[in-house]
C-alpha cells in the first residue's frame, strides 16, 4: 500500500486540529487548491483572454501566494488541467510550474489536452479526479485540506475528499441558479441553458458540494442568504465570510497629489467643469439601473450647498454614441442627461466618455487629492469591490446600506451608509463629510488602515488559516443538514400578491405571512406584482420589513426583475415595446377633462399614469379616443382614480403568465391575491385566486361569479393567510377543489 494511504485510516481533520492547536505550531499546513478551467500560469496570467480566464484565476493565484508567505503553511499546490495546442502557449503543457519555494502549479491530464470552455468539461472531470488521487498518493503526505473553486472543481473536490477522507472547503465564485435567472432575464430559454451551459449538471454539482463540503467561503453575508439560499442544501452554519483581497500595490494613496492633478487624464475628465479645482464626488459603475446613478444626481441637484462644496463625476463605462449602446444602458444615459438638465447642473457634472481599467487606480488617487468622496448609491451591492479600491486609494466613502458595503464599513469605519431610495439620505452624508475636514481625514486614515487589516490578501490568508483551526470533523455539519431533513426540492409553486391593498395593512398578519413563506421558500416562489415603480416599491417594502421577493413585477406589469440582484428581464421589455407610442398617447390624453398627469416619479418607460375623475369623463370614452388614433394600448383603472396606459402586451396578469412560462411553474400551482381592478387579469383563468376583504369598493365584485375565486372574510395579509388555508396551498402541490 502506498504511503499516502495511511490517511484512509486516520482522520485528517483530527491530525490537523492537533497540529494547529499545538502551542508551538511545529508542523505547518499543506493546502491543495483545485481550479480547473481557464489558463493557469504563475507569471503574467492571460487575464481577459476569454470568459474562463478572468477574476477567478487572479483570485486563486493571489490567495495561494498570500498563503505561501505564511510561516504556518508548509506548501500550497494549485491543481489545474494540463493543456496542449497551437492556439495556447507551451507552458500550459508543463506538468509543474514552480512559482516560489512553497508554491507551485500542478497540471494534470483531464481526459483530453484540448483547451475546452468550462461548459464542455463535465465528461472529463472524473478522469481529472482519478489523476489527482493518483498524484496525491505518490506524495510523502496528503494535503491537510482541499479547497475547490467553482462548480467543476467542486465536483472533483467532492470525489477526492470522499475517497481520501480529506476535509473539503469550497468557494463558488458564481452560482448556477443565480446565473440561470440572469440569463433567462436577457432572453435565454431553458433549452439554451442546457445546450450552451450544461446548467443542470452544474447546479447538481453545486448541490452535491453544498451537501458534502465542510466549509463554504463567501465574500459577503448577503451572498450566503440571497444566493446560496436558492439551493436545496442551503446550510448557513457551514458558511463563513472572508472578503477577497485587494491589490495594495495598484490601489494606494497618492504620494504627490499635485502631480496627479496636473495629469493629461485629469484634464480630459474635468474639461467641462466650470470650477475643476473643487472636491470631486465620484461614482464609478456600469450604466445599470441597479446602480441608481440618477438618485445620486437628484441628491446633488436638490442641494445648493452640495453644489457649492463639490463637483460630481460619474464614470459609467465607455461610450462613443449612446445610440450605439444596448437599450438598457441607453435609457440610463438619457435619464442622466435629463436629470442634469432638470436641475441645471451643466458645468458641475463631469461624465467622461472613456477610461481604461488600468486607469482606475489613478482616477481614485486624483479624486482623493481634491479632498473628494467615493459614493456607491446602488439599490443593492452584493460585495462592493470599488469601495475597497477607493478606501485603499485614500478616499472616504458613502455607500448603500443594502449588501456588502455594510460589512465593509463595519470593518473600516471610513464613511457613511445611506438609504439608496432616499436622495436626502445621500445628500446628508455627502454634506457631512465635505463640511468637516477633520472627519474627512479620519475616514481617510481609517479606510487605509481597515483595508490593510481586513481586505489585503495577507488579511485574507490570516482569516483563512484561523478558520482551519476550527474546521469541524468531516460530516459534522452534513449530519446537521440530514437531521434538518434537507430535501432536494424545486420551487414548484408561486404566491403572487399586490403590495398596497393586499400585502400591507395589518403588520402582525404580514409578519406571520412572511414567516410562512420563508418556511416554504424552497417549494414556493414569492412574487410581488405592483403598480408602483421599482424604486417606489423597494422603498415601501423596506418600510414594512418585506424581504426582496424572488420576482418583482412593477409599474403595473411593465417591469420584471429577479432576485438576488434585481436583474431586469430585458426580453420582457423588448416584447412589450411592440407598437408602443407614448408620445402619441400623451398627445391624445393630456388635454382631456378629468385627466391629470401623475408626478414624474409615477411615470416610467412603459407606463403613462393619470389621476382619473369618472364624473368628468368615462373610461370607455378614453378607450375610444385611443383606438381611433390606432394606438394599441392596455387601459386599466385602479382604486377608482388611477388610470394607467400600458403597452398592449403589458399588464400584471400578462407579466405573471410570462414569468410562469419562463420559470415553468404551472398556472394551476400559482396563488394570486388582489384587492383592486388592476389585479383582475392575474386572477382570471387557471390560477388559484383570492380577493381580500378590504378590496377597493366593488372593483372585483364581478369575479364572484367565478366559482374558483375565493373571497376572504379577513383583510390584507390576514385574508391571504385565510385563503392559503382554504386552498391548503402550502400543504400540497395539487389543486384543491373549492
Amino acid at each position: 500500500m502506498k504511503s499516502g494511504n495511511v490517511a484512509l485510516f486516520n482522520s485528517p481533520s483530527q491530525h490537523l486540529e492537533l497540529r494547529l492547536t499545538h502551542q508551538n505550531m511545529t508542523v505547518a499546513l499543506k493546502i491543495a487548491l483545485i481550479s480547473i478551467h481557464g489558463l493557469f500560469r504563475g507569471t503574467a496570467p492571460e487575464l481577459g483572454r476569454d470568459a474562463d480566464t478572468g477574476g477567478q484565476i487572479l483570485y486563486v493565484l493571489e490567495l495561494a501566494a498570500a498563503l505561501a508567505e505564511r510561516d504556518d503553511v508548509e506548501q500550497v499546490e494549485i491543481f489545474t488541467r494540463r493543456l496542449e495546442g497551437a492556439e495556447i502557449g507551451s507552458e500550459y503543457a508543463s506538468p509543474e510550474e514552480i512559482i516560489s519555494p512553497k508554491l507551485k502549479i500542478v497540471r494534470l491530464d483531464c481526459g483530453t489536452t484540448r483547451y475546452l470552455p468550462k461548459e464542455q468539461l463535465w465528461d472529463y472531470l472524473d478522469a481529472f479526479a482519478d489523476h489527482l488521487v493518483s498524484y496525491l498518493h505518490q506524495q510523502p503526505r496528503l494535503p491537510d485540506v482541499l479547497h475547490s473553486h467553482y462548480a467543476d472543481a467542486g465536483f472533483v473536490g467532492v470525489n477526492v475528499a470522499n475517497r481520501l477522507a480529506l476535509p473539503l472547503i469550497h468557494t463558488g465564485h458564481s452560482l448556477g441558479r443565480v446565473k440561470s435567472r440572469r440569463l433567462l432575464a436577457v432572453g435565454a430559454t431553458a433549452a439554451q441553458l442546457e445546450h450552451d451551459y450544461n446548467m443542470q449538471r452544474r447546479i447538481e454539482a453545486e448541490e452535491t458540494v453544498l451537501a458534502t463540503a465542510d466549509l463554504i467561503i463567501t465574500s459577503t453575508h448577503q451572498e450566503i442568504e440571497e444566493q446560496y439560499g436558492l439551493y436545496d442544501h442551503y446550510l448557513p452554519e457551514q458558511m463563513r465570510v472572508i472578503a477577497p483581497g485587494t491589490d495594495l500595490k495598484a490601489f494606494h494613496p497618492a504620494e504627490q497629489a499635485a502631480k496627479h492633478i496636473d495629469s493629461q487624464l485629469w484634464g480630459e475628465f474635468t474639461k467641462h467643469l466650470k470650477y475643476p479645482d473643487k472636491p470631486i464626488i465620484l461614482a464609478l459603475s456600469r450604466p445599470d439601473r441597479r446602480k441608481n446613478i440618477t438618485s445620486l444626481i437628484e441628491a446633488y441637484g436638490q442641494s445648493t450647498a452640495l453644489q457649492l462644496q463639490a463637483n460630481l463625476m460619474i464614470v459609467a463605462g465607455n461610450r462613443d454614441d449612446i445610440d450605439d449602446l444596448d437599450d438598457a444602458a441607453r435609457e440610463i444615459f438619457i435619464e442622466i442627461f435629463q436629470f442634469i438638465d432638470r436641475y441645471d447642473l451643466h458645468g458641475r457634472v463631469a461624465l467622461p466618455k472613456h477610461h481604461g481599467r488600468e486607469q482606475v487606480p489613478l482616477i481614485y488617487r486624483m479624486v482623493a487629492a481634491t479632498g473628494g468622496i467615493f459614493v456607491n448609491p446602488a439599490l443593492t451591492e452584493p460585495f462592493g469591490l470599488t469601495l475597497i479600491e477607493a478606501a485603499a486609494s485614500g478616499l472616504p466613502v458613502v455607500a448603500t446600506e443594502d449588501g456588502g458595503p455594510v460589512d465593509i464599513l463595519a470593518n473600516c469605519r471610513n464613511g457613511e451608509l445611506i438609504d439608496p431610495l432616499e436622495p436626502t439620505s445621500i445628500t446628508t452624508a455627502l454634506e457631512k463629510i465635505l463640511a468637516d475636514h477633520d472627519l474627512w481625514q479620519s475616514y481617510r486614515d481609517a479606510g487605509l488602515e481597515g483595508v490593510k487589516k481586513y481586505y489585503s490578501w495577507q488579511a485574507h490568508a490570516r482569516q483563512y488559516v484561523e478558520l482551519l483551526r476550527d474546521l469541524p470533523e468531516p460530516g459534522q455539519l452534513r449530519h446537521k443538514a440530514s437531521t434538518a431533513q434537507v430535501q432536494h426540492r424545486r420551487a414548484e409553486k408561486a404566491l403572487v400578491t399586490d403590495l398596497d391593498l393586499s400585502l400591507i395593512g395589518d403588520e402582525a398578519a404580514l409578519q406571520a405571512l412572511l414567516a410562512m413563506l420563508h418556511q416554504h421558500r424552497h417549494s414556493t416562489s414569492f412574487i410581488i406584482a405592483t403598480g408602483r415603480r421599482l424604486d417606489q416599491a423597494l422603498k415601501l417594502m423596506k418600510k414594512h420589513g418585506i424581504p426582496e421577493p424572488d420576482i418583482l413585477i412593477t409599474s403595473s406589469g411593465t417591469e420584471v426583475c429577479y432576485a438576488p440582484k434585481l436583474t431586469t428581464d430585458v426580453v420582457w421589455s423588448r416584447h412589450i415595446d411592440h407598437h408602443w407610442a407614448p408620445h402619441k398617447v400623451r398627445e391624445v390624453l393630456d388635454q382631456l377633462p378629468g385627466l391629470q398627469r401623475q408626478p414624474k416619479e409615477e411615470q416610467s418607460r412603459f407606463k403613462i399614469s393619470y389621476y382619473f375623475d369618472p364624473q368628468k369623463i368615462e373610461i370607455e370614452r378614453i378607450k375610444h379616443l385611443l383606438h381611433r388614433e390606432e394606438l394599441s394600448v392596455h387601459v386599466q383603472v385602479a382604486f377608482g382614480q388611477y388610470l394607467d396606459i400600458l403597452p398592449q402586451r403589458a399588464s400584471k396578469g400578462m407579466a405573471m403568465r410570462y414569468v410562469a412560462d419562463r420559470w415553468q411553474i404551472p398556472l394551476e400551482q400559482i396563488f394570486v391575491a388582489g384587492g383592486s381592478g388592476a389585479d383582475e387579469d392575474m386572477m382570471r383563468g387557471n390560477t388559484l385566486a383570492a380577493v381580500v376583504a378590504n378590496r377597493h369598493h366593488e372593483e372585483l365584485s364581478q369575479l364572484s361569479a367565478a366559482s374558483d375565486i375565493y373571497f376572504a372574510k379577513s383583510a390584507y395579509a390576514a385574508g391571504i393567510i385565510e385563503a392559503l388555508e382554504h386552498y391548503q396551498f402550502l400543504e400540497s402541490t395539487a389543486r384543491t377543489p373549492t
